[in-house]
């Protein structure tokens, strides 16, 4: 069984390690065009091209299932990924977990890159999931980019940043981009440092681990976290083979793929 991800960058980290831990037989194959990054600025149309190169680069390993593992991509080229190789190929798109945090109840906080904030396709999502709930959408420039470069200073700023601009009283706080599951301990720390005093704890919500189970759950397999970790991993960088990138062993999921990377096919 083979899951295959695509992404800009690193954010498919993420929910790699989430398709890791919930079979660790899987094999992997990461997609990404990292010197194309960022991807929020582009027109729909380059974006489209570039995740579509992607996405095909990924499908000549011919995987089980593929997850479009970026929010930005999900909104402007999951229908076109999915034309060109479903239903050979099941594609699995990204979708904020505005849903689920709105269902629990409000205030909720929507942390996204500037161009998915105030877009129409965030604001469908909130005005169909979240009606009757105070939601605050909060733009982070630069986080995406900071944490790809895994710049611990320019995080830390940029999540300093967002969490001054987030109410001191929202109860849930949905990770709208997928490189921000990758530093979801500094954010929660910086949002609980201007919440309200003797507010709880803010419940975060990011899309890696129901993304990873709808993928298997496409590719005709269950969840097995007690499988035997014989998964292998293949990195395409620019649709070419090549090593784990320096920056994603920052991460903790990026550490956990260093086993799988080592039985390299």
């Amino acid at each position: 069984m083979k899951i295959a991800l695509i992404d800009s960058g690193l954010g498919l980290l993420a929910a790699a390690a989430a398709v890791h831990r919930q079979r660790p037989d899987a094999d992997l194959v990461l997609s990404s065009d990292p010197g194309t990054m960022p991807w929020g600025p582009r027109t729909p149309e380059d974006l489209t091209r570039l995740a579509v190169g992607c996405a095909r680069a990924a499908a000549e390993h011919r995987p089980d299932a593929l997850i479009v593992a970026c929010n930005t991509a999900s909104v402007h080229a999951l229908g076109a990924i999915r034309a060109e190789l479903e239903p050979a190929l099941p594609v699995i798109g990204t979708v904020p977990a505005i849903k689920p945090a709105a269902a629990a109840g409000g205030p909720v906080a929507i942390w996204a890159t500037p161009a998915t904030t105030g877009s129409p396709y965030q604001r469908g999502l909130i005005r169909d999931f979240a009606q009757g709930v105070e939601v605050t959408e909060v733009a982070c420039p630069g986080l995406a980019d900071a944490v790809e470069r895994a710049d611990a200073e320019a995080i830390d700023l940029a999540v300093r940043a967002a969490a001054a601009a987030t109410p001191r009283d929202v109860r849930r706080l949905v990770l709208g981009c997928t490189h921000y599951e990758l530093v979801a301990g500094t954010i929660r720390d910086a949002v609980s440092a201007v919440q309200a005093e003797g507010a709880a704890p803010v419940e975060q919500y990011g899309s890696a681990d129901a993304v990873a189970a709808q993928a298997l759950r496409r590719a005709g397999v269950e969840p097995d976290p007690r499988a035997a970790a014989t998964g292998r991993l293949t990195v395409l960088l620019g649709g070419r083979e090549a090593e784990l990138q320096p920056a994603a062993l920052a991460y903790p999921e990026g550490r956990t793929l260093v086993p799988v990377g080592a039985a390299q096919a």
